[in-house]
């Protein structure tokens, strides 16, 4: 990563707020589809703030709605918001897609970085950030399904940093820190303890071990290793998994305890039908791949400093063949066109 780029992230301090919310969004999906929730959990869904959206305009073309049959691909927007505001206006500094094989009920996390250049409509080449912020989660949608030729309708929105909280309800998680992260690791955790007002020890030293919740964060906030905050969007999923992977493992009680903390701040177009729908194959889901997008990518500074992607004709090529097993994939003519826009604009090409 770019000197710049660094200099640019580290100005942002909203790290803690951030990672919280994506967490907390993919727990909150995922709780709801592991077994023996079905009689507890139908009392609290309503505490979601559920919106309803126009599925008919978000840029699904009917071949890939074909194509992608199979699956039902979430997106799960973390927004930059210091209220309580989670709607137009607020930026999604962090997009992941969780995509589930509705056949082998396989989950497979997509990280999209925040700072990719595609096509946003209406507004031209931009961060991918800002279509959230243009638009809501409508048009954040819609930027996702036609740039990358995906089929999502569905979403969930969270603002909230209490991730250090939820880790400790858990019990902690098993992380293998590595030598090199021990000392960022240290760093982040007297920053954290402040703004959650929880106190924990240092990391004494590396190998697998149980991460308490103020550790955890810490960890997932690391992006001056090698791979920058490539690298740190990788340490979030990880994180995510072993959350998820532990939440499993509670008794009802616990589960509901975390229940409670968590779905008041969850905005989302997912009725509580879409959720029981679920239900029956809750002991098959298994997060078994972890994807972090675009795979090649090269920085630019023009008004600002973006990431774009070297091609996106061939990361979204990449893309399909890797979360979704279409080896020898064509993307769309939607595609092609904004993949020659951008390289038009940047100069970037194979």
């Amino acid at each position: 990563m770019g000197k710049k780029y660094k200099d640019k992230e580290k100005k942002n301090s909203k790290g803690l707020k951030i990672f919280g919310i994506i967490v907390l969004i993919l727990i909150i999906l995922l709780l709801l589809i592991v077994g023996s929730v079905f009689i507890f959990i139908n009392g609290k869904l309503g505490k979601m703030k559920q919106i309803n959206i126009d599925e008919t305009d978000l840029g699904v073309s009917s071949q890939v709605e074909k194509n992608l049959s199979e699956y039902r691909n979430i997106a799960l927007f973390g927004i930059d918001s210091r209220d309580s505001s989670l709607g137009k206006g607020n930026r999604s500094d962090c997009i992941i897609i969780a995509s589930i094989n509705n056949n082998t009920k396989e989950v497979k996390l997509i990280s999209v970085y925040r700072d990719t250049y595609v096509n946003i409509q209406g507004h031209g080449l931009d961060k991918i950030t800002h279509a959230y912020s243009y638009g809501e989660a409508p048009l954040a949608l819609k930027t996702l399904n036609e740039n990358f030729d995906l089929n999502i309708t569905e979403f969930a929105t969270v603002n909230f940093d209490v991730v250090a909280e939820a880790v400790n309800a858990l019990g902690g998680i098993k992380i293998n820190v590595q030598p090199e992260e021990v000392q960022y690791i240290n760093k982040y955790i007297n920053e954290t303890s402040k703004v959650t007002g929880l106190s924990t020890e240092k990391i004494a030293s590396s190998g697998l071990q149980t991460l308490d919740g103020v550790q955890a964060v810490a960890y997932s906030r690391i992006r001056y290793t090698e791979g920058g905050d490539y690298k740190r969007a990788e340490r979030m999923r990880t994180v995510i998994e072993a959350m998820v992977e532990k939440f499993k493992t509670k008794n009802i009680s616990e589960m509901n305890q975390i229940i409670d903390k968590i779905l008041p701040e969850v905005y989302t177009n997912i009725t509580s039908g879409d959720i029981f729908s679920l239900l029956p194959s809750v002991a098959s889901f298994k997060v078994t791949n972890s994807i972090g997008w675009p795979y090649e990518t090269k920085g630019i500074t023009l008004d600002r400093w973006y990431g774009v992607p070297v091609t996106l004709e061939s990361n979204v090529t990449k893309l399909h063949e890797q979360a979704f097993g279409e080896t020898d994939y064509v993307p769309s003519d939607k595609v092609k066109e904004i993949s020659n826009k951008i390289i038009e604009k940047t100069g970037y090409k194979k």
